[in-house]
């Protein structure tokens, strides 16, 4: 026995048999449940169809709308990126991760090694890659809260100093 999975036209034609039946949206909500389970529409799409009834908007497929283009588009996208900047960058790929214990794990390790990328070593505590504004210059943040320099030269003393 097959399981008939309705699509979203044949569903809005049972809304449309319904509407013209005199029928209110929460009653067509009701019976599509008992008939499809999981696949009828939910109540608020039942009631969105019925205004649009009433409105006299009897088209059943889905209106065009903007937005990304069908077809072949995505795919002339995507070869443009391959064969873009992106690919005259580097011919391989560095992978720059941290030390959690998920990273270091052996098979993570191994997989890596297939792909036959390189992996850097993570330093430990670097200033360019950690924000250590809160924790390593916190003194300094201090002692700067109430100095105001009116030279290049005059906030180099105070840091020399």
């Amino acid at each position: 026995m097959s399981i008939f999975v309705p699509n979203k036209v044949y569903l809005r034609g049972i809304l449309l048999h319904y509407f013209i039946q005199k029928k209110s949206a929460a009653e067509a909500h009701r019976i599509l449940v008992q008939a499809y389970g999981d696949n009828a529409l939910s109540d608020t799409t039942c009631r969105d169809w019925f205004r649009r009834f009433k409105n006299n908007d009897f088209e059943l497929e889905d209106k065009e709308r903007s937005g990304a283009p069908h077809g072949g588009s995505l795919s002339t996208s995507i070869d443009a990126k391959k064969n873009g900047r992106y690919t005259r960058r580097h011919d391989k790929v560095i992978m720059l991760h941290d030390n959690a214990r998920p990273h270091v794990a052996k098979p993570v390790k191994t997989y890596l090694e297939t792909l036959k990328w390189k992996v850097l070593p993570h330093p430990p505590y670097s200033p360019d890659i950690a924000p250590s504004d809160f924790h390593l210059f916190r003194s300094m943040a201090h002692g700067l809260a109430d100095r105001r320099f009116h030279s290049y030269e005059e906030a180099q003393e105070w840091i020399d100093s």
